[in-house]
């Protein structure tokens, strides 16, 4: 065979078998693929068993004449709580879970995490600044609405929680009556908020008090 035939085949083999070990990869390979995939199962696995459990509907306030039914956890911050709750709230990645019954009653609770405890800390001062002054933003709002606010105390679980009522009376007599909390751990923040037709002796705050301790308990 002449010499420049056998250069050209022997070069030929070679690309063979240079294509071949680029295509085919080695063990390290596979191994580093397999530990990446297992890395990433695993911060799935890790970030689902850290996010913060969401109330149950037996554990709300219990309705005389009605179960409570709740609804899928979702992303994004309730409309329920926009009366209290609106363009004052910071932006956060927050997940909301709402509850009815069938008469006139509903619920809603509103978590999130944030960076750090400082962060956790400085947005459950401002929820709960809000809500203080939610009554008084009522009342500039909309001429037609007497509302009242009423501070029920602070309870002792995790980082602390604090529960406020608000009651409503329009000019046309329409009455309703809420509650709401809002509790901390660590870095992780829960807004709590019951409501129905009625007046502030129509509302369960011993039993609202025992929801929201359960709520911030189940934080992590």
């Amino acid at each position: 065979m002449p010499m420049h035939t056998r250069t050209a085949v022997l070069a030929a083999a070679l690309s063979v078998v240079a294509l071949a070990a680029c295509a085919v990869p080695t063990q390290a390979q596979e191994g580093a693929a397999q530990g990446k995939a297992v890395a990433a199962k695993n911060a799935v696995v890790s970030a689902k068993a850290v996010a913060p459990a969401f109330l149950k509907a037996s554990q709300l306030p219990p309705h005389p004449s009605s179960d409570w039914v709740a609804g899928p956890v979702t992303d994004g911050f309730p409309v329920e709580l926009a009366y209290c709750l609106g363009e004052g709230v910071p932006a956060y990645d927050y997940r909301h879970r709402v509850f009815q019954t069938d008469l006139d009653t509903n619920a809603a609770q509103v978590t999130v995490i944030a960076g750090s405890d400082a962060k956790g800390k400085a947005l459950a001062a401002l929820l709960n600044e809000e809500i203080r002054s939610c009554a008084d933003r009522i009342e500039q709002s909309d001429p037609e609405t007497e509302a009242e606010g009423r501070d029920y105390g602070s309870l002792p679980v995790e980082e602390g929680a604090r529960v406020h009522g608000l009651h409503t009376t329009t000019s046309y007599g329409a009455t309703d009556v809420h509650l709401l909390s809002v509790g901390r751990d660590g870095r992780t923040v829960t807004v709590v908020s019951w409501g129905q037709m009625g007046t502030f002796a129509d509302a369960p705050v011993a039993g609202f008090k025992n929801t929201t301790t359960t709520a911030v308990k189940r934080l992590y």
